[in-house]
Parts: structure tokens; C-alpha cells; sequence
């Protein structure tokens, strides 16, 4: 009982030590601690909970994917891939970075803050960037259906996602190169980020904004021709293609409706972080809008990946052949077990043979010796 009051008060003291005492200036850090014992508790279960499912959910793809040759040499699962490693990336740079500043309170220097930040916004980058590339390639699959693999090879998706990369490595960690708030913690200085700068935060919500624009495009577009093609057949196969269609809306809605809404509120508070001040319970209200992006990474998985026919078989085969391992493993072990307790009854039968065949010789030599002497 003593034991856990004492834990309980370990943990009331690491997250009391975040709200400051007394109002605190502009150029204080104290100031983006902002959330009270409850909201760091409510944050920290919903990371705790989040952040592992997502980074075992695209392990999962990106060991199917890498596991098969066919699968691998497709551009539309190296760009799942893609999409699956930077949410992978982002459930352990996010939930790291997010529980050590707001949760734990760390105190870093300017340089190991802006790298932590940088992290996670190169996995978020990479993961919106990843689902533009997704996005297209299914464009060009549709109307470009003769010669799409003409035009989207293996070798042109390696570039894409080469460039996506790059480029995302690069816009990232601008912070960290030199583009931050000259005035460290002041005003023009973010109310959300420290040491970040109100104009590259601009510049990074206007690039994701067209990167999410782009991909609502691309889908309204993929399910137009659709639809246009489903209007010139008739009869039989054309209910069939009707019924496609709607799966194919009710699909690409879902994804448009997750993404827009996991996005957007995050998004929202950043372009109103960069025209006005934003109060106390506005940046707490960011703080758990933030966690929506993550919680997109843990459902991008299952949009994207999990739903394909393909991925799924992957996934099976491999099953069967872990099930089959073990099961020939145990088999295996049962025959092991079974040979040598047939090897240990041998030996015990010729124990006791060799006993008995010595028991009879002195028996046989004692009545000789009996014999001998009458």
C-alpha cells in the first residue's frame, strides 16, 4: 500500500513540475507548458497506446513488402512502403518527442529541440508526400491504363521516392540549419513550436495544404472517370461496374474523410498560430489535435495497405509458412522425443538382458563349483 502512494506520488511530482507558479513573459519556455496534470495524463495514455499499434501496424507492411520479390518490384507498394516507413518514423519521433516536451517537461538546448521537431516533421512530410505519390500513381493507373507501366516503372518510383525524400529531409530541418526565431523564445516566434519562426511555419502549413489539395484532386478525378465509365456500359456488366463504383466512392470517401479530418484541425491552429496570439487553452487544444496526425498514421495501414488483395495474400502465405515451420518443428521434435524413448526402452531391455545373462552365468558356475567339490 505504501509502495504505490509512493508511486502515485513520484508521478503527481513529475507532472506538476511543467505548470509554471506565476505568470510567466514572452521569452520564457515555461510558457508552452501549457497543459495541466489531467490533459498530460489523457495525452500520455492516448500516445501510449497509439504510438506502439502504429509502429507494429507498418513493421507488419513493410516486412510483407520487402519479404516479396513480386510485390517489391511494383511502384504502388514501394510507395505503401514509403508511406508505411515514414509512419513508422512518426510513431517513434511524435510520441518520443512529444511526451518528452509536454509530459517530462526536458529543458533542451535550442539545437536538440529543433532536431527532435525536425524528425517529426520529416515522418509527417514523408507520410502526406508518400500518400501524393500513392495518389498519383493510382491517377495514372486509371486514365493512363494502356501505358501506365510504360510511364510509372520501378526504376522512375525509385527517383520519386528518392526526391519525395530528399526534399523532405531538406524543408524539415531548415529550422535546425539556420531558419529560426532570431528573437529565440519572443515575438515573432511561434506559440506552438519554440524557436521556430512564424514564416516557416507559414511556408511548411501552406506546402502541406497544397500536398492534401493535390490528393483530394487526384481522387475526385480517379472517381469521375469512374464513374464516366460505369455511365457507358449497359446490361449485366454494367451493374457490375455500378456496384464498383460505389465501393470505389465509399472507398476513396473514407480515405478523403480521414485524412482531411485528422489534418486539418492540427493544420487550422497552425495557420492561426501565424496571424495572432493564440491564448492558453488554444494551445492546449492543439496539443491534443496534434495527436490526430498520428492517429492517421495508425490508419493509413489499414487504408492502404491491409485492403489490398495482393498485401493480404502476402500476408497469408507467410502465415502458412511460420504455421508450417512450426508445425514441422514441433512434428519434428515429437519424432526426436519418440526415437529416444525408444532408444532409452533399447537400452533399458539390454540392461536388464545383461543383468539376467550375468545373474545365469554365476548360477551356472556356482552349481559347476558344487559339482566339483563332491
Amino acid at each position: 500500500m505504501d509502495t504505490t502512494e509512493n508511486s502515485l506520488e513520484v508521478t503527481s511530482s513529475w507532472l506538476n513540475d511543467c505548470s509554471p507558479a506565476a505568470p510567466v513573459g514572452n521569452g520564457s519556455l515555461e510558457r508552452y507548458y501549457v497543459l495541466n496534470q489531467t490533459e498530460r495524463m489523457a495525452i500520455g495514455s492516448i500516445l501510449f497506446l497509439t504510438g506502439p499499434i502504429t509502429l507494429l501496424e507498418n513493421i507488419l507492411v513493410l516486412g510483407i513488402i520487402c519479404s516479396s520479390a513480386t510485390l517489391r518490384r511494383r511502384p504502388s507498394y514501394l510507395f505503401i512502403a514509403s508511406l508505411a516507413l515514414a509512419d513508422a518514423f512518426a510513431s517513434c519521433f511524435f510520441t518520443i518527442s512529444f511526451l518528452d516536451f509536454h509530459l517530462f517537461c526536458r529543458h533542451d538546448t535550442p539545437a536538440a529541440y529543433l532536431f527532435k521537431l525536425g524528425g517529426v516533421t520529416m515522418s509527417f512530410t514523408g507520410s502526406v508526400g508518400s500518400l501524393l505519390l500513392t495518389a498519383l500513381d493510382r491517377y495514372l493507373c486509371i486514365y493512363q491504363g494502356p501505358i501506365y507501366k510504360v510511364l510509372m516503372t520501378r526504376q522512375r518510383a525509385l527517383l520519386g521516392l528518392l526526391a519525395l525524400w530528399t526534399v523532405t529531409a531538406v524543408i524539415s530541418f531548415l529550422p535546425l540549419m539556420g531558419w529560426r526565431c532570431p528573437t529565440k523564445l519572443s515575438p515573432p516566434c511561434s506559440n506552438l513550436f519554440p524557436y521556430v519562426d512564424h514564416r516557416y511555419l507559414a511556408c511548411w502549413v501552406s506546402f502541406i495544404l497544397v500536398v492534401l489539395l493535390l490528393i483530394i484532386v487526384s481522387y475526385t478525378l480517379i472517381l469521375w472517370k469512374a464513374h464516366q465509365h460505369e455511365a457507358s456500359v449497359t446490361g449485366l456488366q454494367g451493374q457490375a461496374r455500378l456496384r464498383m463504383d460505389i465501393h470505389l466512392a465509399r472507398t476513396l470517401g473514407l480515405i478523403l474523410v480521414i485524412m482531411v479530418g485528422c489534418w486539418l484541425p492540427a493544420l487550422s491552429f497552425m495557420l492561426a498560430d501565424v496571424s495572432v496570439n493564440l491564448r492558453p487553452d488554444q494551445q492546449r487544444a492543439f496539443a491534443f489535435c496534434s495527436t490526430l496526425c498520428l492517429v492517421n498514421s495508425s490508419v493509413n495501414p489499414l487504408l492502404y495497405a491491409l485492403r489490398c488483395r495482393d498485401l493480404r495474400g502476402e500476408l497469408c502465405r507467410m502465415l502458412g509458412r511460420l504455421c508450417g515451420s512450426w508445425r514441422s518443428r514441433s512434428g519434428a521434435d515429437d519424432q526426436y522425443r519418440e526415437e529416444r524413448s525408444n532408444c532409452s526402452s533399447s537400452v533399458d531391455n539390454e540392461e536388464r538382458m545383461g543383468r539376467y545373462t550375468v545373474s545365469v552365468c554365476k548360477e551356472v558356475d556356482q552349481r559347476q563349483h558344487n559339482t566339483a567339490e563332491q
